[in-house]
């Protein structure tokens, strides 16, 4: 909620300014947006960044429109860093905005999430199906089929993501692979395993790993 958000603000605030990071979702967006604007009239500036990482959910034209989900990580990561480091609001902004603009993300999903208070999931993935591309809520994916192995989804994940274009090309990169929820680490280093060999194969090196339950979504599998 609006409330909610300008308490965040309100919180956060130690006299130099907050950097609102979020991901690009209409609700979330509306509410800090609202709630910067009040904490302005309270003499409390702020930046807002979103994370628009994931590829699935808008082309590449449309980049602006993606959702943001784990790689928000590397914002996050980056912006506090350059906080810890005493740089000001603005130099913060930008560099949490140069994270963003580098990061790409894929998703799949296994299995659906049980919200609290609900008789039934939201959505529903059939037991041995595997949607690619869904969001970390449901959003609809780009397609849905039988699973078959961890290296054919790893090859396609990784082939989706080297076709997207970034501002700065590098041979290194940072590495996430992240459980919604209900994967095992078992599961994600079967498939980070895969992925590093794709990687590998496109003469990409890894300079940091991350495997884990970074970002979830209750305990969603995928």
């Amino acid at each position: 909620t609006v409330g909610t958000s300008l308490d965040s603000i309100l919180n956060a605030d130690t006299g130099a300014g907050v950097l609102c990071l979020i991901g690009n979702y209409g609700g979330d967006r509306m509410n800090f947006e609202m709630a910067a604007s009040m904490a302005e009239d309270d003499g409390i500036r702020s930046e807002l960044v979103l994370g628009t990482d994931d590829v699935a959910s808008a082309t590449e034209e449309e980049k602006d429109k993606r959702r943001g989900v784990a790689g928000l990580l590397f914002a996050y990561k980056c912006a506090g860093a350059a906080a810890e480091e005493g740089r000001d609001l603005a130099e913060v902004a930008r560099i949490a905005r140069k994270a963003v603009d580098r990061t790409r993300t894929i998703g799949f999903a296994l299995a659906p999430c049980l919200m609290p208070g609900r008789d039934a999931p939201a959505f529903e993935v059939a037991p041995g199906t595997v949607e690619f591309g869904m969001g970390i809520h449901g959003e609809p994916g780009l397609w849905r089929k039988p699973f078959s192995s961890a290296e054919a989804l790893a090859e396609e994940m990784v082939d989706k993501l080297l076709a997207e274009k970034v501002s700065e090309t590098s041979s290194r990169v940072a590495l996430l692979v992240n459980s919604l929820g209900a994967s095992p680490y078992e599961e994600l280093f079967i498939l980070h395993r895969s992925v590093r060999a794709h990687l590998a194969d496109h003469g990409i090196e890894i300079a940091r790993v991350m495997v884990g339950p970074f970002v979830t979504s209750m305990e969603m599998a995928g």
